[in-house]
């Protein structure tokens, strides 16, 4: 079976967009792996599908490229409402809501938690300054808005490496679900991602 697909990216992630509104289009964790993989399926963070919803524009799904849904997600949001005009998405996370400003688009999100089970953690622990460290990277806060995160801040953003360390965080045993990992340098500018 063929399906029409769309590409986009938002903020350095980037999507599979499936529009099911019309056509149904069911998803495995293994066909989210085999869809995602950049070597040999189209190579993407996360695959979107959407839906039709009786209480907003569209619903849309998220599987992360482990094959693993999650509720939400800021940037495949911004995608969606850039590429179907939708003000209002049922999502697993809740209503999220946005509009296009011009070239821009903001979401909303809803209220982040973190309550280490809602993150969720492997143990309970102090979600804001996490007792851990992967070398420069330190005590990170920990939250959800739909899908985990974990947020260093750091002095300086060029001396980390991210591109190492940012797997092996990604995959520690401390997160049951695969974490999203952000460094953020706060200046006189205000916050740097």
């Amino acid at each position: 079976m063929r399906r029409h697909f769309h590409k986009m990216h938002g903020l350095g992630n980037d999507f599979v967009i499936i529009d099911a509104r019309e056509q149904a289009f069911g998803v495995t964790p293994a066909l989210a792996r085999a869809i995602c993989d950049r070597r040999t399926g189209v190579g993407c963070d996360q695959l979107i599908v959407l839906e039709p919803s009786e209480r907003a524009d569209l619903r849309m799904r998220i599987w992360n490229s482990d094959g693993g849904e999650v509720e939400s997600c800021g940037n495949a949001t911004r995608c969606v409402i850039q590429l179907t005009g939708a003000r209002s998405i049922d999502s697993d996370g809740g209503l999220l809501e946005g509009e296009q400003l011009g070239e821009e688009v903001e979401v909303s999100l809803g209220e982040p938690r973190f309550a280490w089970d809602e993150v969720p953690l492997a143990y309970a622990m102090d979600t804001s300054a996490l007792p851990m460290a992967w070398g420069a990277l330190e005590h990170p806060q920990a939250l959800t808005v739909g899908n985990p995160h974990v947020v260093f801040f750091v002095d300086d953003l060029d001396s980390i490496p991210i591109e190492q360390l940012g797997p092996r965080i990604e995959n520690d045993a401390a997160f049951p679900e695969r974490i999203n990992v952000n460094v953020a340098q706060v200046g006189n500018d205000g916050i740097q991602l």
